[in-house]
């Protein structure tokens, strides 16, 4: 695990309510989102990523989210926010996504102050830098997973 410090980073996106269940219902969206940036020439920089909002114990709400230049005007399903700058804990994971959940938990159970009120989260994020088209083996993608410390 490691302790970063980041800037803000506007993004663009799409929110939705899921579960384990209904998961594909958000994860499958980052296509649109990327189309979107690009009927507006709003250049991707970045991974792609979820940021979770709010969990419980049966259910997320999360963000299909792609980096980008600044804040624009929402449309649609898509819109725009800003990821808070601050510190980090980081904890990189190479392998299947199902494993991501065991990589969460551990950094979770470490004592570190967590921007969190109950349920929510200030950032909460998995951001996936293996492209499936690229290396369609998902035992061999790599996924970092980011919480925002208070500071």
């Amino acid at each position: 695990m490691d302790i970063e410090t980041r800037e803000e980073q506007p993004y663009a996106a799409i929110k939705g309510t899921v579960t384990l269940e209904t998961f594909g219902k958000i994860a499958d969206r980052f296509g649109e989102v990327m189309q979107w940036l690009a009927d507006r020439e709003l250049p991707i920089l970045g991974a792609p990523f979820l940021r979770y909002l709010r969990v419980t114990g049966t259910e997320f709400e999360a963000e299909a989210a792609i980096p980008t230049i600044a804040e624009v005007p929402a449309a649609g399903d898509v819109f725009c926010s800003t990821l808070p700058a601050g510190r980090y804990a980081v904890e990189t994971h190479v392998g299947h996504p199902d494993g991501l959940l065991e990589v969460t938990e551990r950094l979770l159970a470490r004592d570190l102050p967590f921007d969190r009120a109950g349920d929510s989260w200030g950032a909460r994020l998995e951001t996936f830098f293996t492209d499936p088209a690229v290396e369609p083996d998902p035992h061999k993608w790599t996924t970092e997973v980011a919480v925002r410390l208070i500071d």
